[in-house]
């Protein structure tokens, strides 16, 4: 007997629970699943009392292969079915936030220091920054609103890291909705997190410059992939996936992009995809020498540079995937208020639930209240740059 995989679809049943058609996966033994050589459907009453004489008090059953009869599927859907699921602890959105920041943190703690070093000529370490992936895909798959409330929260003066940070979280998010493997989206993370490495070979005062670069300093900041590419030379376990979002994330379509001038199918979708998310995350920033753009803004900037630049399919579907008012953005309703995409877990895109806090009408802050657009004659009237607004809205968070 080996433990089996857990799966969204099995609920730990009582022994003295159990029906015929129930389909039974494994038996609970010492609060673990234990799987059993025959797992199926329980056909007689002999197999019950067999569990029973056994003194096996629970047993695992999938509910999807159970059969229709057994009643398990009705009461699964239902609030009766509480005497017969297990469930994990109830895990708040707050606890979920808390996690994110501090995944964000060890991220920016990480990045910070591997900059550092390989500025001083050591190489990177790949090991670290897939463990740091490792997190994000959890994160991503467990509740990715919780992340994008939370890079929402993004510093000026921390723009490098976070950007970094952010464009990886999203490649991760970009490429769950597009139903890619796992380890592809590790390697895509990885890349994400590495894909301004370069920038730490560019002088400081062009990096940080508050205003438009010359034509001679944006020529010296295109330097920084020239650089990535003796860097990801000097790096050893790093993946090809990794290298081509680290690498193509300036690269064009109609092949003007650089480092390397790539063109039409020579730029991967991952590497395709990276671009998308780079200009998307740099326009939704606020910067030294501009504010935040609003996602929806962005969104059009993202369709106007379809096809000679970006991938037209992707952009779309990149749309798709982040919503059009994705969480964590700021949105003015139809009756002047202000407030922040709260939910939008089983919704469409027009409809989500909003935290609003202003008035733009009145010039105040006005009662915090949560706005259910779906039970409301209010709608959305447009999306709002942080940048644009007279108050912080980093409190309501």
């Amino acid at each position: 007997m080996s433990d089996s995989v857990e799966s969204s679809h099995l609920i730990k049943v009582p022994t003295d629970k159990l029906a015929l058609g129930m389909f039974v996966t494994a038996i609970d033994h010492q609060q673990s699943k234990v799987a059993i050589r025959n797992p199926g459907q329980i056909k007689h009453r002999d197999a019950i009392l067999k569990l029973k004489k056994n003194n096996i008090l629970s047993v695992w059953v999938d509910i999807d292969r159970s059969s229709d009869t057994c009643g398990l599927k009705n009461t699964a859907k239902s609030s009766s079915a509480s005497s017969l699921l297990v469930r994990k602890p109830t895990v708040t959105r707050d606890s979920r936030q808390s996690q994110a920041k501090n995944l964000l943190a060890e991220a920016k703690g990480l990045i910070k220091k591997v900059m550092s070093e390989t500025f001083g000529g050591k190489a990177i370490e790949v090991s670290q920054f897939e463990d740091i992936a490792d997190k994000m895909i959890e994160s991503v798959m467990d509740d990715p609103d919780a992340f994008k409330c939370i890079s929402a929260l993004r510093t000026k003066d921390a723009y490098l890291l976070e950007h970094s940070i952010n464009v990886a979280f999203l490649l991760v998010t970009f490429g769950k909705h597009l139903h890619l493997e796992r380890e592809l989206l590790k390697q895509m993370a990885v890349g994400g997190i590495l894909h301004d490495i370069g920038k730490i070979q560019v002088d400081n005062e062009i990096l940080h410059k508050p205003g438009k670069l010359t034509p001679e300093e944006f020529e010296h900041m295109k330097l920084h992939q020239f650089y990535a590419i003796e860097i990801m030379k000097e790096t050893k376990g790093l993946s090809q996936v990794s290298k081509d979002v680290c690498l193509m994330h300036h690269e064009k379509l109609d092949g003007r992009g650089y480092p390397n001038g790539l063109k039409d199918e020579e730029i991967p979708q991952h590497g395709r995809m990276s671009c998308i998310v780079d200009i998307f995350d740099a326009l939704t920033a606020a910067r030294c020498y501009k504010e935040a753009m609003s996602p929806a803004a962005a969104f059009k900037i993202l369709i106007s540079l379809t096809p000679f630049h970006l991938d037209q399919k992707l952009v779309y579907e990149f749309i798709r995937c982040v919503g059009i008012y994705p969480v964590g953005s700021i949105v003015q309703l139809s009756d002047q208020r202000v407030g922040i995409v709260w939910d939008s877990k089983g919704r469409d895109a027009l409809n989500p639930i909003v935290k609003c806090f202003y008035s733009i009408k009145h010039k105040r802050y006005t009662e915090v209240t949560m706005v259910d657009l779906l039970k409301s004659e209010l709608h959305i009237e447009r999306g709002v740059s942080p940048g644009s607004l007279d108050v912080d809205p980093s409190p309501f968070y």
